[in-house]
């Protein structure tokens, strides 16, 4: 397997800083922290470079947050200038991680993504009798910290570029509990060893997928499955014999033993396709596909927030936000077979008098 070297003096020159920046403010160019840096942009860089140039940097403290969507989790918010440098990092490594991951691994990706993902998904749910769906419990608060430095070192040799990478892992903050053990533990290794990587990282994100790319081969190579997929913890294995899939479960929960992770005891079984199967938001069933109830559901509860504040005294902002989030929704139903419901929207939103700038094209999956 080959080794890179020499990204050190790529990472830190002053135009992939820049890039950097660009790329950290899409999306967020007015917030105060993305503004302040703006200020004084130029001497921000340096200093930035300066910083790493001697390896003096140090992140600062994340602004964390809960969001249920629907179950709890603990976002992270990392400084501005800590997010110049992830993107820094990540354009220079993210390429030769990515040249590991197996074409069917769709999370983080650029070309891929969910819903690249569920066309995959839906092709083998419908030439295949069995599936076996696993959800990797308590994913990125059980990453462990060892492990994830010693599967890059097998692809990065730049001694400067793993310095800032140990720098990144290691000051990440408290996640979670994600207490287990595993073959060869002590009574006190799960409090010895450092895990967990904050969600919301730029860099989480890209570790949290390369981390299980060893697992996606061991299941296309070793056990044979040539219908697999995986977006970031939510894997399937498709077969058309019952006892293959039942015979690859235990050797599933010893490899990821390895990587001292385990899968969801509930979430993760064997079932016939015929009865449907949820992915990526979506219900897959044998001639349709549907949103999932539950997506549905948070859907409208956010989008009759939205409609309460709009009937006050809706600026021209507001409206455009709305305007956005309703086009986005619109382009994740169409992934499905919604027709109907889409039209149901347009007609709602016709009754209570809300006046679109665009009105959203209905579209069928």
């Amino acid at each position: 397997m080959k080794r890179y070297g020499n990204l050190w003096p790529k990472i830190i020159t002053f135009e992939n800083l820049y890039n950097a920046h660009r790329k950290a403010q899409r999306g967020k160019r007015y917030r105060p922290a993305v503004l302040e840096f703006n200020h004084n942009l130029g001497s921000n860089l340096l200093q930035l470079q300066r910083e790493l140039e001697t390896q003096t940097y140090q992140p600062g403290d994340y602004r964390t947050f809960l969001i249920q969507e629907p179950k709890i989790r603990m976002i992270s918010a990392a400084p501005y200038r800590d997010r110049v440098v992830h993107h820094a990092l990540c354009t220079w490594i993210a390429p030769i991680l990515e040249e590991t991951l197996i074409p069917d691994t769709y999370a983080n990706r650029v070309g891929f993504g969910s819903h690249h993902a569920l066309r995959r998904f839906t092709t083998f749910c419908r030439s295949s009798p069995y599936i076996l769906q696993c959800d990797i419990a308590k994913y990125f608060p059980s990453i462990d910290h060892e492990i994830l430095k010693q599967l890059i070192r097998r692809k990065i040799k730049c001694a400067p570029t793993l310095w800032l990478i140990d720098l990144l892992i290691d000051n990440s903050n408290p996640q979670h509990p994600a207490f287990d053990y595993f073959p060869g533990d002590t009574l006190l290794s799960p409090l010895e060893r450092r895990r967990g990587l904050p969600i919301g990282n730029l860099t989480s994100q890209m570790f949290a997928n390369f981390y299980l790319t060893g697992f996606d081969h061991f299941v296309k190579e070793t056990l044979g499955f040539n219908k697999y997929l995986r977006y970031v913890d939510d894997f399937a294995l498709f077969s058309d014999q019952l006892t293959d899939l039942q015979a690859a479960r235990p050797q599933i929960e010893a490899y990821l033993a390895t990587l001292r992770i385990k899968i969801h005891p509930i979430k993760s079984q064997i079932t016939k396709t015929q009865r449907g199967a949820n992915f990526v938001g979506y219900r897959v069933l044998p001639h349709h596909t549907r949103i999932r109830r539950q997506n549905l559901h948070q859907a409208r509860k956010r989008h009759r927030r939205q409609l309460q504040y709009l009937s006050t005294q809706p600026t021209a902002t507001d409206l455009a936000t709305f305007q956005t989030s309703l086009q986005s929704w619109f382009a994740h139903l169409s992934h499905g077979d919604s027709y109907r419901l889409q039209e149901e929207i347009l007609t709602f939103l016709a009754q209570k008098g809300v006046k679109l700038a665009v009105l959203p094209k209905i579209t069928t999956g």
